[in-house]
C-alpha cells in the first residue's frame, strides 16, 4: 500500500494550484496527484476567454462589489454570497500571483494586462491570454510543480473513493498502461476531477469529462449538490460542437437568424451578445424553433444561427481570437474573416457538484463534515455560480478556491495521521469488477450503450424541461442500467485498455445522469440555467435552497439546505 500526506485526485486547474498551495505552505509534505491524463491535458487547458478580475486595468470605475453583484444577479440569486465574495475580493491578487509564476497574459500598450467584456458582466474585468487562457495558466502551474517535487500519477484512473465512518481514507486506482492495481492511503484527500458534459450527446468538453469524482463521492454516501443546473454554452460550433469562445462576443461578433437580425435585441436589449449564457442560450433555442434557423444551405428553419465575426476584421480576429478562427477553419473549413460560422448551444460546465465550504471541506449534509475529504474547481460546489455561472469566473473559481483549499489542507494536515485500511478487500474488490466486465459475454458495444444514454438525456433534460419529459427520461434511463450487464468488452488486455476506462466511466455518468434528472424533475420553477416550461417563472417562496441528493442503490433521496445571503437580496433578474 502506498501512502501520501495528500492525494489530489484531478490535474487541472484547481487540483494543481491546490498541490502548489501545499507545498509553498510546507515543503515537507508528500503530496501526490493522480490524473487519468497527462496533466497538461487536462481540460482546463481548453478554457478559452479568461479569468474575471477587478484590476481596473481598462475600467477605474470597477470593484470587487460589482463583480460580486453580477455573479449574483447571473446566479439568478442562487449562489452562496460569502462564498462570492471571498471568490470577487481575491481574484486581483490571484492574477497577479499567476502572473509572477510567469503566466503570458496579454497586455495593453503600457505592460498592464489587458482585460476585455465578457457576458453578464457589468465592467471590462476579464483578463486572458488571446484566446488560450487556461492552457497559458495550467502550463506554469504543472511547470511549478515539478519544481516543488510533486509526485504525479499521470495516467492512472481512480476507481474508488475509500471513505469509511464518515472519514475519507484513501483511494484504489488503477494503471492505465498496465492495469496495476494501487491502493493508496492519505492524512487528506482531495478531488479536483472536473465536470461532465458527456452525460451529454454534444459537448464543449473533451471525451475524460466524464463526471468520476461525482460518482465516486455519490457511491460513497456524499450528497451532490445543485446537479440540476447544468450550463449550455450559447456557442457551440455546428455540428461538431467545439466551443467558439463567449471572447469572440467580447470582442464584438454578433449573433444573427436567418433573417440576418441581430435577435438578442428582443432578449436582452442591454446586453445584447453578451447577455449570460443561460438567457442567450435560450434565446438562439427559441430562434431555431421559431423557424429562424439557417440550414448548411443558407435557407431558413435549420438547426444553427450564425456567429458573425466579418466586421471585425482579419487583425482583430487574428490577434485577439485566434483559436476561434483556427477551430472553424480546421473543423469545418470555414474562415471566420469573410464567412459567418454556424453555432448552436452545447453542454459545456457543471453548477452544481460535491458540496463544500469555503475552505475546500466536503459537507455531509446542511451541516456536517466528511472528515479528511476536500473538493474544489468544477467538481466542487462551494456555490459561487449558483444556478448560472458567468463567463470568466470559473478559472477564477479554480485559482481562488484551488489555492484555498490547498492553504486549509496544508494546515489540516499537521496533526493528522496516516488511516488504517484494510488493504486486501479494496484489492480484490477491483480486481472482481475489472473481471467480470472481461467475462460479461453481452451483445452492447460500449459505445451503442453511451450513445443511447446520452440522446436520452439530451432529449428529456436539456436548455427546455417539463415533467413529463423528465419522468420519460428516468424510465429510460432505469432501462438502459439494466442494459449496462449487457455489454461486452473485445480488449481483454492488460496494456492500454482504453475500453476497460471507458466502462467504468460509463457506469459513473449513468449515476451523474441520473442524479441531474431527478434533480431537475424535483425543482419546480424556472431559475438560471434550469428552465421549465411546465413552471416558466421563478420562485423565490418554495425554491431558493439549494438541492442535495443522496445516491443509492435504492434510489436517490433528495434533501435541501438553504442560500447563504448576506450582501445582496434577490431581486427580479433583467438584462
Amino acid at each position: 500500500m502506498r501512502e501520501h500526506d495528500v492525494i489530489i485526485v484531478g490535474g487541472g486547474l484547481a487540483g494543481c494550484r491546490a498541490a502548489l498551495e501545499i507545498k509553498r505552505t510546507d515543503p515537507n509534505l508528500n503530496v501526490a496527484l493522480v490524473a487519468k491524463t497527462h496533466p497538461i491535458r487536462s481540460h482546463s487547458v481548453a478554457a478559452q476567454g479568461g479569468m474575471a478580475a477587478t484590476l481596473k486595468n481598462v475600467d477605474a470605475e470597477d470593484s470587487w462589489e460589482a463583480h460580486a453583484f453580477d455573479t449574483v444577479k447571473g446566479s439568478d440569486y442562487l449562489a452562496d454570497q460569502d462564498a462570492v465574495e471571498i471568490l470577487t475580493r481575491e481574484a486581483p491578487d490571484v492574477v497577479i500571483d499567476l502572473e509572477h509564476m510567469g503566466v503570458l497574459f496579454s497586455r495593453l500598450p503600457d505592460g498592464r494586462i489587458a482585460q476585455r467584456a465578457f457576458g453578464g458582466h457589468s465592467h471590462r474585468r476579464t483578463c486572458y491570454a488571446a484566446d488560450k487562457t487556461g492552457h497559458a495558466i495550467l502550463h506554469e502551474l504543472v511547470n511549478n510543480l515539478r519544481n516543488y517535487g510533486v509526485l504525479v500519477y499521470e495516467e492512472w484512473y481512480v476507481m474508488q473513493l475509500i471513505l469509511e465512518d464518515g472519514q475519507a481514507k484513501g483511494v484504489v486506482m488503477f494503471n492505465i498502461l498496465n492495469n496495476q492495481l494501487l491502493v493508496v492511503r492519505a492524512k487528506a484527500i482531495m478531488f479536483a476531477t472536473g465536470g461532465y458534459g458527456r452525460v451529454y450527446n454534444t459537448t464543449s468538453n473533451d471525451f475524460a469529462s466524464t463526471g468520476d469524482g461525482l460518482a465516486m463521492s455519490a457511491l460513497a454516501g456524499v450528497p451532490l449538490e445543485d446537479m440540476e443546473f447544468v450550463q449550455f454554452h450559447p456557442t457551440g460550433l455546428y455540428p461538431v460542437g467545439v466551443l467558439i469562445s463567449e471572447a469572440v462576443r467580447g470582442e464584438g461578433a454578433y449573433l444573427i437568424n436567418s433573417e440576418g437580425d441581430r435577435f438578442m435585441a428582443n432578449y436582452a436589449p442591454s446586453k445584447m451578445e453578451l447577455a449570460p449564457r443561460d438567457i442567450t442560450s435560450r434565446a438562439i433555442t427559441r430562434e431555431i424553433r421559431a423557424g429562424r434557423g439557417i440550414h448548411p444551405d443558407g435557407s431558413a428553419g435549420g438547426p444553427f444561427v450564425y456567429l458573425d465575426l466579418r466586421h471585425m476584421g482579419k487583425e482583430k480576429i487574428m490577434s485577439r481570437v485566434p483559436f476561434c478562427w483556427e477551430e472553424a477553419h480546421r473543423l469545418l473549413g470555414i474562415d471566420a474573416v469573410h464567412e459567418p460560422m454556424p453555432v448552436r448551444p452545447t453542454v459545456h460546465y457543471s453548477m452544481g457538484g460535491i458540496p463544500v465550504n469555503t475552505d475546500g471541506q466536503v459537507r455531509s449534509g446542511a451541516d456536517g463534515l466528511i472528515g479528511n475529504l476536500f473538493a474544489a474547481g468544477e467538481s466542487a460546489c462551494v456555490s459561487v455560480h449558483g444556478a448560472n455561472r458567468l463567463g470568466s469566473n470559473s478559472l477564477l473559481e479554480c485559482v481562488v478556491y484551488g489555492k484555498r483549499t490547498g492553504a486549509a489542507i496544508a494546515q489540516y494536515v499537521q496533526n493528522q495521521k496516516l488511516p488504517d485500511i484494510e488493504e486486501e478487500s479494496y484489492l480484490r474488490n477491483a480486481q472482481t469488477q475489472i473481471q467480470s466486465l472481461f467475462n460479461q459475454s453481452g451483445n452492447l458495444r460500449i459505445g451503442q450503450l453511451r450513445q443511447a444514454f446520452q440522446d436520452c438525456m439530451t432529449q428529456h433534460c436539456g436548455v427546455f424541461r417539463t415533467a413529463e419529459s423528465m419522468e420519460n427520461g428516468l424510465k429510460e434511463l432505469q432501462d438502459l442500467k439494466q442494459q449496462y450487464q449487457q455489454i461486452y468488452l473485445d480488449d481483454k488486455g492488460s496494456c492500454w485498455n482504453t475500453e476497460l476506462v471507458e466502462a467504468l466511466e460509463l457506469r459513473n455518468l449513468m449515476v451523474v445522469g441520473e442524479i441531474i434528472l431527478l434533480s431537475a424533475l424535483n425543482r419546480k420553477e424556472s431559475r438560471g440555467a434550469h428552465c421549465r416550461e411546465d413552471y416558466p417563472q421563478r420562485d423565490d417562496t418554495n425554491f431558493l435552497k439549494h438541492t442535495l441528493a443522496y445516491y443509492s442503490s435504492a434510489g436517490i433521496d433528495l434533501q435541501y439546505k438553504p442560500v447563504t445571503i448576506t450582501l445582496f437580496e434577490p431581486q427580479e433578474r433583467k438584462y
